[in-house]
């Protein structure tokens, strides 16, 4: 028997169809696909076209499914998977991911926060699969999508899927951190990868009113851009001045908004870690703080500037927040998260040095 092609199933196979089919109604439940356009964008782009090939953890590892297997047991397994309302690890270097193809629920919901409007200009930062992009593409249009990735066989690979699902937005390779600005100007960035703090070059690059969206601790940033002045004020709270690194970023711009409630948990920013929660010493905290994922948003989104015992003293203290209080500003190459108020009496600062790469 000789292997099958990679394309055994097509873009328009009808078992595919019906796992979409079976996909779109679970995030339906969510509440995610209100929007009519957005539900239409999940119903007919094939996401199998865009995941060849993914892999699955193992003990010790990974397994790889692919579409061209040999085993007609295997190949089911992987188009199936492929329409499982979880994340797919795409690529993977010396046992880490570095690429992968998010929670579709998840994507859903951040492209309805991002709030598109027909002709609106979006600039995706990291490229993935491409699968994301032919949602916005499906949406907008392919002009107005831009999608980048550092990593050239990452946007070769990406921009490969997109035309087999009949896409074209333009792909580029280079560094996300630093954005795009031959492209610009932008009234929507999409991060899709997890950053330590919103590259301020990004700003540059929106136009007033812009929204930036972006993975950021264990969570989602969702950013208003606005023109001229901050009225706002650098507070001075409880923990310190409010105050980074970076003085030669978006003057005259600011950006400011509040965290989604749900979590999210993304390849990081490349060549950055994930969370800074991951080098915390954490001794000494009860097993139920460190267990909870609301507390573990506080510590990846104030280390470095809270001590662990310092962050569940607060964390308790303000009845264990939600992440929809928090908030971050940027303004004049600066930017701080906040609980609550910007101005307020706890913010904390977050880094914008170092970040020199981007994915």
């Amino acid at each position: 028997m000789g292997a099958h092609r990679d394309d055994a199933y097509g873009p328009d196979d009808p078992e595919a169809a019906e796992a979409r089919a079976g996909l779109v109604a679970e995030i339906a439940l969510t509440g995610a696909l209100e929007d009519p356009a957005w539900r239409a964008a999940f119903e007919e782009v094939p996401r199998h076209v865009f995941v060849p090939y993914y892999f699955v953890g193992r003990p010790g590892g990974y397994d790889r499914l692919w579409s061209g297997d040999r085993d007609p047991a295997r190949r089911r397994r992987w188009l199936h998977g492929a329409y499982a309302d979880g994340p797919l690890a795409t690529r993977v270097r010396d046992g880490e991911q570095i690429s992968s193809s998010s929670q579709p629920s998840l994507m859903a919901r951040m492209l309805a926060e991002l709030d598109v409007r027909d002709g609106d200009r979006v600039l995706e930062i990291g490229a993935g699969t491409g699968y994301n992009a032919a949602l916005l593409c499906h949406r907008l249009g392919d002009k107005f999508v831009t999608t980048m990735d550092l990593d050239p066989e990452i946007t070769e690979s990406a921009r490969a899927h997109l035309a087999t699902a009949g896409y074209r937005p333009a792909v580029v390779t280079g560094d996300g951190a630093r954005g795009c600005p031959e492209r610009a100007p932008f009234d929507r960035i999409i991060a899709t990868c997890t950053l330590p703090s919103v590259p301020t070059a990004w700003l540059e690059q929106c136009r007033p009113g812009a929204r930036i969206l972006a993975p950021l601790a264990t969570g989602v940033i969702a950013l208003q851009v606005g023109g001229g002045e901050y009225e706002g004020e650098y507070g001075e709270g409880t923990y310190g001045e409010a105050t980074s690194g970076g003085g030669d970023g978006a003057r005259g711009t600011f950006a400011e908004g509040h965290f989604l409630h749900t979590a999210a948990f993304f390849v990081p920013l490349r060549g950055m870690p994930g969370t800074a929660l991951m080098h915390r010493p954490l001794g000494g905290l009860p097993r139920r703080a460190i267990e909870n994922d609301l507390f573990r948003f506080l510590l990846a989104l104030t280390a470095g500037s809270l001590d662990p015992h310092e962050a569940l003293s607060l964390w308790e203290r303000e009845h264990r927040p939600g992440r929809e209080r928090f908030g971050v500003t940027i303004a004049e190459g600066r930017q701080w998260a906040w609980l609550d108020d910007p101005a307020g009496p706890y913010v904390w600062p977050l880094s914008v040095g170092g970040i020199s790469r981007g994915g």
